[in-house]
């Protein structure tokens, strides 16, 4: 057979791109070439090819062979299209024949021995053979847990090796498809709760308002006064994932490893502040950063303003748009980046401004430039703040035996707010905190004591237009943990409260 033709995909941004792999076979020298604008990762996979082709006891042809990765305007990366390639080589030399291959794609990395390793992306390319119509998609077996969560929409065979894979196509073996399993394997183990924070009745509150209404939160008090301990409090009052969330959530995580357990717990990411621009956003190699690895869970930055500033201020756009759009030399991506920003700071560089029980030791050129690495526009885009002090030493004596009562029901307040946000939101997946100016107008409807209220306010505290509608969004919540349909003038003024000041 002269020119053959085997389907594949590779991972592009959080979708993925059909990518045919053509095989020619012509007299001349033996050479084996792959064109079609590979990646060094891809041209290496010759010399793994022949030898996983030898060592599953086939014949590596000794003609000139070229194999073209179509579209060869589109740049491919990873070790995803061994397979198909091997398969192409296959199917040159007559061990395989069209019909074996027809209406099947075929991904994973060869080792040497002939065995398949597990890849990045694994869900996105299989979104992407269901998009185009596959019947049946072939997969390293080590992605088969992950990739169990769209088993109900094509048929997913896990493969150990090319060997295995050719008796499978010549039906002289039998393995059966995936079946679904949305099942978690491993349960977090969540060991912090809000009773175990003393004091700090006004940051809890805070915290419940900012997770039951998707609200970005800025901790900020002298060190020991439980800022980190209360960020961490938060992973287990976020609500359950649906399964739509699960697949899209795991899909995200696996692009950046190879193995990834089911993602059915929502992410809690909480990078080092010397973690770069590209680690925080996205882009290396086009993959996903830190913002879009917590969609749909919590982004926590400890000392907040210790981030380089260019990193910072990247934040300002998906705080706003939930997504973030990556522009590189090789392509562009879009990722999603819907997460809940919770971020912790000391009021100065020693951590003692404003304490009544240690002096401050910074000087006020310390203190402004420390206050400066926090830019207007990024403050105005988080939606609340809370100045923590260092509670009396007289409550610690009286916090004798801790329990997890006050947790439980900070979880059932986060529950029923969020039901009701469901219920007016017509099942459109939207919280307080996502509402835009126009459907704030829409759902949300202030009486004229209201409106009167918040308006002067809004003079006095000189709030802009975002300040203005999140301060609204927050009433909104609060009005929501209580049980109450109208927003009242003490909702307005507890949201007024938590605005962000240094």
């Amino acid at each position: 057979m002269s020119t053959t033709k085997v389907y594949s995909a590779i991972p592009y941004g959080i979708n993925g791109h059909l990518v045919t792999v053509e095989g020619d076979s012509n007299h001349g020298l033996p050479n084996f070439n792959i064109i079609g604008m590979p990646s060094q990762t891809i041209a290496e996979s010759r010399d793994r090819i022949r030898s996983a082709i030898h060592n599953s006891l086939f014949s590596f042809p000794r003609e000139k062979i070229t194999i073209n990765l179509a579209p060869a305007a589109l740049r491919k990366s990873g070790t995803g299209l061994d397979l198909s390639i091997a398969l192409s080589i296959l199917l040159l030399s007559s061990q395989l024949f069209p019909h074996d291959v027809r209406k099947r794609m075929f991904v994973g990395e060869l080792s040497l021995n002939g065995d398949l390793r597990p890849i990045r992306g694994i869900l996105s390319i299989i979104e992407t053979a269901i998009t185009h119509h596959f019947k049946e998609i072939y997969i390293p077996l080590a992605n088969s847990h992950q990739a169990s969560l769209l088993a109900d929409k094509i048929d997913i065979y896990p493969i150990q090796n090319l060997r295995e894979l050719w008796l499978t196509l010549k039906q002289k073996a039998h393995i059966s498809p995936l079946k679904q399993n949305v099942k978690n394997t491993k349960k977090d183990k969540h060991e912090h709760y809000l009773d175990q924070i003393v004091g700090q009745s006004q940051a809890k509150r805070a915290l419940i308002i900012a997770i039951a209404g998707h609200h970005n939160l800025l901790l900020c008090g002298p060190p020991g006064t439980g800022k980190t301990m209360l960020a961490k409090c938060a992973p287990s009052l976020l609500p359950d994932m649906s399964t739509a969330e699960c697949i899209e959530t795991t899909k995200l995580h696996s692009l950046r490893t190879e193995i990834v357990n089911l993602v059915t717990t929502r992410p809690f990411r909480a990078p080092h502040h010397s973690a770069s621009l590209s680690s925080i956003i996205g882009g290396a190699n086009l993959l996903p950063g830190e913002i879009s690895l917590a969609h749909r869970g919590i982004l926590y930055l400890d000392e907040f303003p210790e981030f380089n500033r260019q990193v910072l201020e990247s934040l300002r756009q998906p705080l706003e748009d939930y997504q973030i759009q990556i522009n590189r030399a090789e392509g562009q991506v879009n990722y999603p980046a819907d997460f809940i920003l919770l971020a912790t700071m000391n009021p100065c560089p020693c951590g003692y401004y404003g304490s009544s029980h240690h002096p401050c030791t910074c000087t006020p050129a310390q203190l402004y430039s420390y206050r400066k690495k926090l830019s207007g526009p990024l403050l105005d885009r988080i939606d609340m703040g809370i100045n923590m002090a260092a509670p009396e030493q007289s409550v610690y004596v009286k916090n004798t035996t801790i329990g997890t009562r006050e947790h439980a029901y900070a979880k059932k307040q986060i529950a029923r707010a969020l039901h009701k946000q469901l219920v007016r939101y017509e099942q459109q997946n939207l919280s307080n905190g996502h509402l835009s100016s126009s459907q704030i107008v829409n759902y949300i409807h202030l009486d004229h004591d209201c409106q009167s209220f918040l308006t002067e306010a809004a003079n006095r505290l000189s709030l802009s237009a975002r300040a203005y509608f999140k301060v609204i969004k927050i009433a909104r919540t609060i009005a929501d943990i209580e049980n109450i349909d109208q927003i009242s003038l003490n909702h307005l003024a507890e949201a007024l409260q938590y605005r962000p000041q240094i």
